[in-house]
């Protein structure tokens, strides 16, 4: 295998349903998962759910279940979102498993041990829906203020995290890492923060049961957050197999929306430090799918499934527009409109188009079999350029801009049959020149098939296999499978197929 990469989505709360913001992240960790294992690299892509906290315990009560019954139920909708959306996560963890109960219990007592733990009484303000303390300057008009939702007044004997004594660390650490959270103003952001001053918090609970027990103090449960956050390296096998540990830790990327970057740049490296463990490589905070101008919430009633979607795009017109239609970073507004347009003008028009015109012409021109392309076509270049693009945006997160450079070749191709006219040239009786033109444009359709395939697996598998190639998109290992001629395609049996990507009318 080739050398370890650890992406990570955060872990999914129990009580919500997946709607397309959690999609949002989750896809393009498996895109980024699909094109670093392309790479042949040996790849952990993490997702999972976070189950514990007041929310679920008051949850399971109002339904006359046990908590563990309820987590069960909802934790299995989001495991059934990511296969309809063929997500290729390696591994699935649930913060009520075993093991992450273990790996909880040994980051615990270690911190604990290092002196970074203290008991202490807290009174202050918690918002049940974030499970989160905030002060009475971080609330707007009295609530929540990313629920909107008014706080509780709380008070009780906790032990306490002391944050505060990682202010100049994490500001030593961000100084030495300049690129360790991205984009820039999400760093700008976690800088701004620190150095306002760190404040201890509040990391147990004796108010709520449905938790995990200290195990110093089993009175006391682990505050949701806490306990949550140690997901990443329990998955990695933190406290029950060091091997793996050290085979996969630290973690490449976490993807995260902006909203938790506060608990994934400040209070998660804190932690880490605090129980000598290496930091993550990169955290990435991406911004708000908002529906109408407004951040999805269940107060609003406007959150989106993906299954509400699905029916009209397919899971790769879905994975496509989500990753194409904006940069991964910014705010994004998402409407259906917009949705249809994007699938129509690239999937339909520019990619499906090609595919279905190129087989055509080959099959009824060429005998259904892959003519020689010649080594030093004029799309070589094009096609170079795309590999490397798309590789920068990879590199970057940019899926939106490397998507842009590959359909860049794919409007160059469509432009070359223009200008070269196969038909023409059939028609006159010159097929040397057409089956040139037509093995130039299906060597272009293998690297494209490859390089789309992370996005939209399934159409790139059926674009594979049509070009009559051996094996999957998936079985090739890049940069030597994306340069140009580097798989014998001649005498490959070639078939026509319906069209990839149905236009959609939206009317």
């Amino acid at each position: 295998m080739g050398r370890p990469f650890y992406v990570t989505t955060p872990i999914y709360y129990v009580n919500d349903a997946p709607h397309i913001g959690h999609a949002y992240t989750t896809v393009a960790a498996d895109a980024l998962a699909r094109w670093r294992r392309l790479w042949g690299d040996d790849v952990l892509f993490l997702t999972g759910t976070d189950e514990h906290g007041l929310k679920v315990q008051r949850a399971a009560e109002e339904r006359g279940v046990h908590p563990q019954e309820w987590a069960d139920q909802t934790s299995e909708r989001f495991r059934e979102a990511w296969r309809e959306l063929d997500i290729t996560n390696d591994d699935y963890i649930r913060t009520t498993e075993p093991r992450h109960r273990a790996s909880v219990q040994a980051f615990l007592q270690a911190v604990y041990d290092n002196g970074y733990i203290a008991l202490d009484t807290y009174e202050g303000l918690y918002c049940v829906a974030c499970e989160a303390y905030y002060t009475e300057d971080e609330l707007v008009d009295g609530s929540c203020p990313i629920h909107g939702r008014p706080v509780e007044h709380v008070t009780e004997e906790n032990y306490f995290f002391r944050l505060s004594r990682f202010e100049q660390p994490l500001l030593d650490h961000y100084e030495s890492h300049p690129d360790a959270v991205q984009p820039e103003g999400k760093r700008n952001e976690v800088l701004g923060f620190i150095r306002q001053g760190l404040r201890d918090f509040s990391m147990s609970r004796t108010s709520i049961s449905w938790g995990i027990p200290l195990p110093w103090d089993p009175t006391h449960v682990t505050y949701v957050w806490y306990d949550a956050l140690i997901n990443y390296i329990a998955a990695a096998g933190f406290g029950t197999d060091d091997e793996r540990f050290a085979q996969y830790w630290p973690a490449d990327y976490h993807l995260i929306g902006k909203d938790i970057l506060r608990f994934h740049a400040v209070y998660w490296p804190a932690m880490l430090m605090a129980a000598g463990v290496e930091l993550p490589r990169h955290v990435f905070a991406h911004g708000y799918l908002l529906v109408g101008g407004e951040k999805m919430s269940k107060t609003r009633l406007n959150q989106i499934a993906p299954a509400d979607l699905l029916a009209d795009f397919g899971s790769d017109g879905f994975r496509y527009h989500f990753m194409a239609d904006q940069r991964f970073g910014p705010d994004g507004d998402f409407s259906y409109e917009a949705m249809v347009a994007r699938y129509n003008a690239d999937l339909a028009n520019n990619f499906g188009n090609l595919a279905s015109r190129v087989l055509n012409m080959a099959t009824s021109y060429c005998g259904a079999v892959t003519p020689e392309a010649r080594e030093n076509g004029p799309l070589v270049d094009a096609t170079r350029l795309a590999f490397s693009g798309l590789g920068d945006g990879y590199a970057r997160l940019d899926f939106a801009g490397g998507l842009a450079e590959l359909w860049q070749l794919i409007k160059e191709a469509n432009a070359y049959i223009e200008a070269r006219e196969p038909w023409r040239l059939h028609k006159v009786g010159d097929r040397t020149a057409a089956e040139a033109v037509l093995g130039d444009c299906l060597e272009v359709l293998r690297v494209i098939a490859l390089l789309a395939s992370p996005v939209i697996p399934r159409a790139a598998g059926e674009l594979w296999r049509r070009l009559g190639l051996p094996g999957t998109p998936e079985d090739q290992r890049l940069p030597d499978a994306a340069a140009w001629g580097a798989v014998a395609t001649a005498g490959a049996p070639l078939e026509k197929g319906s069209a990839l990507f149905p236009r959609i009318d939206a009317t």
